[in-house]
């Protein structure tokens, strides 16, 4: 008797952890098979589509589960993106070797969490597109009223998916505004056609977007140094980061899409107060002679002087420039520095084959745009002042002759820096900000498949 009730014992035993294993390699596949659900969206292959079907189905040989592991592994590692601990991978226990190889990267279970609600959303066959030839107001009634609110709600962008009428109601309307804000667009309220769009925006479609950009911005992080200053084109913003924080951030103007501003790495190693302004040749023909048609006093009231090819000063009448301007020009414009100098107060050099620069403006109210690609190619900066401060801070040389320079608006100076500043010009439509909120921005170069 008692030797039975031991045997029953045991067995009882070996049951629970029979159990308990098959609930942890349960776990495990559940926590592979949300990180191969994003690797799929991300990867060219079709080798993590294959792993979350296999990962889906109720058992695993051991050998299947340690290749889909050493794929999603290397797929961070390849990217320099470290994993939660290389030395857990190895364990017996699959749960932990689950968890060890999830990448340590912030936002990385906000982003699993919305692509899984994102591919839900896309198996319910809900985004059907909504048609609009107008634009719905705050207060007007429309019948799109209560489709636009149950999808602010999917998005979690509205507390509740129902209304009591179809009327752009002040509670729907800061809904509306909240996704604006997300998706870089004027906060005001209405339904139109830029906001229409997003709506639109097949979940799968923002899905794709996401991952692609969280893992490619990831990457980028991974390989960067302590101090560098980047511009997120797109999002028309340029962040510094100083010790693995932002010191730094501002608004930015960048290149229109048919001037667009390239994508680069290179280094600042130069800053010029007071910077005068060559004129790109296609600028002078693009955009400056046609004003000399029309006004030949414009080169006086802009402050250019003009050279020919040999670099003397050419000087003529108002009418005889305006005449010169109609057929071909062998001269350059060079404008003087001033406060109506196009470059503003600030220039910050770096070495490039498409002669781009970040720069002040003489036009500061144009940031306050929300679509902000204007230039032509070079980046305009905001907080240009606090830039400024921030290079002289911390890497200009010669400070006492910065302070006295400071006093002359027209007298060009050009400053050596103790050590250069990286600077990145880089392209990122889709990010998870600080709040953990979902940012979308236009693709103004159209240079990403699947995005708007």
């Amino acid at each position: 008797m008692r030797v039975l009730s031991v045997i029953c014992c045991m067995a009882l035993i070996v049951l629970s952890l029979t159990s308990s294993a098959s609930e942890r390699l349960q776990s495990a596949q559940k926590l592979l098979y949300q990180q191969a659900s994003v690797l799929a969206l991300v990867d060219k292959s079709d080798k993590f589509n294959h792993h979350k079907k296999a990962l889906l189905e109720s058992r695993l040989s051991k050998e299947q589960l340690i290749n889909i592991e050493s794929d999603i592994a290397q797929f961070w590692l390849q990217r320099q993106i470290p994993i939660r601990n290389k030395e857990l991978s190895q364990t017996n226990d699959p749960f932990i070797r689950a968890m060890a190889i999830e990448p340590r990267l912030a936002g990385y279970l906000e982003l699993q969490n919305r692509i899984r609600h994102l591919q839900w959303l896309a198996e319910q066959d809900w985004w059907q597109p909504i048609e609009l030839e107008y634009l719905v107001r705050p207060n007007q009634d429309d019948p799109i009223v209560s489709e636009v609110l149950r999808r602010l709600w999917l998005l979690g962008d509205a507390k509740t998916a129902t209304s009591e009428s179809t009327r752009l109601s002040p509670f729907i309307v800061d809904a509306i505004k909240r996704f604006q804000r997300r998706h870089g667009l004027k906060a005001d309220g209405i339904i139109g056609p830029e906001t229409l769009k997003w709506i639109n925006l097949p979940p799968e479609s923002r899905a794709l977007i996401l991952a692609k950009n969280f893992v490619t911005r990831a990457e980028f992080m991974a390989q960067r140094g302590q101090r560098f200053l980047v511009i997120n084109v797109p999002a028309f913003e340029m962040e510094l980061f100083n010790n693995g924080k932002v010191e730094l951030v501002s608004r930015v103007i960048v290149g229109k899409p048919y001037r667009p501003t390239p994508l680069l790495s290179s280094s600042i190693s130069n800053v010029v107060i007071n910077p005068s302004w060559r004129v790109p040749k296609k600028i002078l023909y693009n955009d400056l002679l046609p004003q000399v048609r029309k006004n030949g006093n414009y080169i006086a009231e802009r402050n250019f002087d003009v050279y020919d090819r040999n670099n003397k000063l050419v000087v003529r009448t108002p009418e005889q420039w305006r005449d010169l301007a109609k057929g071909p020009f062998p001269f350059r414009f060079v404008q003087r520095p001033g406060s109506n100098n196009t470059l503003g107060r600030y220039k910050f050099y770096f070495p490039n084959e498409f002669s781009v620069y970040l720069h002040d403006t003489s036009e500061p109210k144009l940031f306050q745009r929300n679509n902000r690609a204007l230039s032509s190619g070079c980046i305009r900066v905001e907080n240009v002042e606090g830039l400024a401060n921030w290079m002289a801070a911390n890497l200009v040389k010669d400070k006492q002759t910065w302070v006295d320079r400071h006093a002359d608006r027209k007298r060009t100076q050009w400053f050596a820096l103790n050590s250069t500043l990286d600077v990145h010009l880089v392209y990122w439509t889709a990010w998870i900000d600080d709040s953990n909120q979902v940012q979308y921005r236009n693709d103004i170069y159209q240079m990403q498949a699947g995005s708007s």
